[in-house]
């Protein structure tokens, strides 16, 4: 898939995840590590999208993930910041300080350097936290095909996770 394809259907994705939060009369918000803003940016740049996006956090230092999501120190210490107890309080801190009725977060290794036996390079951990749900958390190891392809695939995958809570 080349990125113009990857884009185009990051933002038709993006376009159905909005409007199963518009048929759910919720707001989204991301928390996002690896991509950067990625997946909120792929969110706004639908028309009319103010209308079901609330904010996005980008945390990409430990600092921010504790700071601005209330990650605890000792996950962080205990798992790592690639790991599903940090991905779950990533999505679950999303939600308690925004908005937001459904949260989609990522954190992961996009490489090109960073990764190691246990967590490659392409290891990404997605959280999701709905109001009235338990948060869930997946892990997905992408192929190493460079850092753009890591993290388009990881926007594509967070937005269709955030679809399928919402059917």
């Amino acid at each position: 898939m080349s990125e113009t394809e990857i884009a185009e259907d990051g933002r038709v994705i993006a376009n159905l995840f909005l409007q199963a939060c518009h048929r759910h009369k919720i707001l989204a918000a991301t928390a996002e590590s690896c991509t950067g803003g990625l997946i909120i940016a792929a969110m706004t740049d639908i028309p009319g999208s103010s209308s079901m996006v609330d904010r996005g956090f980008i945390t990409y230092s430990n600092e921010a993930k504790m700071d601005m999501l209330g990650v605890r120190r000792e996950t962080l210490d205990a798992h790592g910041a690639v790991s599903r107890e940090t991905a779950l309080e990533m999505a679950s801190g999303a939600l308690v300080n925004s908005r937001a009725g459904i949260t989609l977060a990522v954190t992961g290794i996009a490489g090109p350097d960073g990764g190691s036996a246990d967590k490659p390079v392409g290891l990404v951990w997605f959280g999701l936290a709905m109001t009235g749900r338990e948060t869930i958390a997946q892990k997905h190891i992408f192929d190493d095909r460079g850092r753009d392809y890591i993290r388009r695939q990881t926007v594509l995958t967070a937005l269709k996770m955030g679809i399928d809570a919402l059917k």
